[in-house]
């Protein structure tokens, strides 16, 4: 047997971080070589939103005060307000990635805050928590600072220009030159007096860049007791979401075998047994008692089946997400259209993959199930994409619509199944339908 020398390798020593001080990254020598580069593209920045930054700003303030202003002439005003929370949000999150994006950080990108209710009442709760959202309002008051940060940086790039003229005065027939505030220098005193300019500017807009960066940093990325804090939340939720799903489905187990598959089988026993008593006196009639209990017993095994097959549904495993989900439309009992474009599973972490993949199958399965009980849907669509690491899948029906979380329910097992994978839950199911649940689960770790 062949052994890979590669796979004989020691692991490497753990590195030891000393309390409060932060970990090197591995490609710390790398970003040394880089700082200079990283520098000029800092200025380049700051010089692009010097220049445009003021005009984005003087938009929004202008939407806001046009906003506040025709507030009670027809709703405007508030159509205006709404607006400007999105766009905050976009300039918001374009601030995020470009934070991201310049220090080579993994921030996350800004997302919208989720709706935790249907309807237009959900939606509102959303927008309004959108609008007081921290980690939106930080990387705005960073913007800002760029902005006036490369105000200065195009000041300081005309005043090293022009320090640059002044340095070459002597080579020219004037005798005084004008200096940058107006004075008056004597020729003799020019080249001294650019060269220290052309430095002092250069010092300047270096200085600004190292200045953004540290903001930048400690504004836009969250400390690490806000992350610690978001973590134990997040956790926390998840644990409530996993107890609370697991208790849902248990009951829904109960139920299903209380109902279904114990009467079924009751009524087998009780079969057989008249058929035991008739089977001397009446043969004919204890044959066609046994023959309906034979197909009573193969109904409550096609039950069983069913059941085992939402608790666990083996083609998910054996054949990916989407064969489990043609397999699901073609029992479905309304017509369901689907598309489906997923990548292929990565080979880092399959397990957290395919919890997320069994997730959007029960909430998929789910959703099928109360469209054909409940909204009297002539068909449905599901959608299912695989995007920056998650899977998201959107399910809709042209039923009846009016459909709500109820506790115990099937939508509230969606919820908290998706909830315990670490996701979010999206209904829109008003009065006279559609009806359309989303649902986003993480995948990758």
């Amino acid at each position: 047997m062949t052994t890979n020398a590669s796979s004989m390798t020691p692991p490497p020593p753990p590195r030891t971080v000393a309390a409060g001080a932060a970990p090197t990254a591995p490609g710390a020598a790398t970003n040394v070589g880089r700082a200079p580069l990283r520098i000029v593209l800092t200025v380049l920045e700051l010089a692009a939103l010097g220049a445009i930054g003021s005009g984005v700003l003087a938009a929004l303030t202008a939407m806001l005060g046009t906003g506040l202003l025709l507030l009670f002439v027809f709703g405007i005003g508030l159509l205006l307000l709404v607006g400007l929370v999105y766009a905050l949000y976009g300039v918001a999150w374009f601030e995020v990635r470009r934070v991201s994006g310049l220090y080579s950080l993994e921030l996350a990108p800004l997302r919208p805050r989720p709706r935790t209710r249907p309807g237009f009442g959900g939606w509102l709760r959303s927008l309004g928590r959108q609008a007081i959202d921290g980690p939106m309002w930080r990387a705005l008051a960073n913007l800002v600072l760029a902005c006036i940060a490369g105000t200065i940086v195009l000041r300081l790039a005309w005043s090293l220009v022009w320090s640059g003229f002044i340095s070459f005065a002597p080579l020219t027939d004037a005798g005084d030159i004008e200096g940058l505030f107006g004075s008056m220098i004597a020729v003799e005193w020019a080249p001294v007096v650019g060269i220290l300019g052309v430095l002092a500017s250069a010092a300047g807009i270096v200085g600004i860049a190292l200045l953004h960066r540290v903001l930048s940093l400690a504004i836009v990325v969250p400390s690490r007791e806000a992350e610690l804090t978001e973590q134990v939340r997040a956790t926390s939720a998840q644990r409530a979401g996993a107890v609370r799903a697991a208790d849902v489905e248990r009951t829904r187990i109960e139920r299903d075998l209380h109902d279904g598959v114990q009467p079924r089988l009751v009524s087998v026993g009780m079969t057989l047994g008249l058929a035991q008593q008739k089977i001397d006196a009446d043969p004919a009639a204890a044959k066609a008692l046994i023959e309906e209990a034979h197909t009573s017993t193969k109904a409550a095994i096609t039950e069983l089946r069913q059941l085992a097959r939402g608790i666990h549904t083996s083609v998910l495993d054996d054949r990916g997400l989407d064969a489990a989900l043609s397999a699901l439309a073609a029992r479905s009992h309304v017509p369901v259209h689907l598309d489906i474009r997923t990548d292929p599973p990565p080979a880092g972490d399959p397990g957290r993959r395919r919890d997320a993949e069994a997730a959007v199958y029960f909430a998929i399965a789910e959703s099928l199930t109360n469209a054909a009980k409940h909204s009297r849907a002539s068909e449905a669509r599901v959608i299912v994409r695989t995007r920056d690491g998650e899977i998201w899948a959107r399910v809709e029906d042209n039923g009846v619509g009016g459909a709500q979380v109820q506790p115990g329910g099937g939508l509230d097992g969606i919820t908290n199944r998706v909830l315990a994978a670490g996701g979010t839950f999206r209904l829109e199911s008003p009065v006279g339908g559609p009806t359309a649940l989303e649902v986003t689960v993480p995948c990758a770790s």
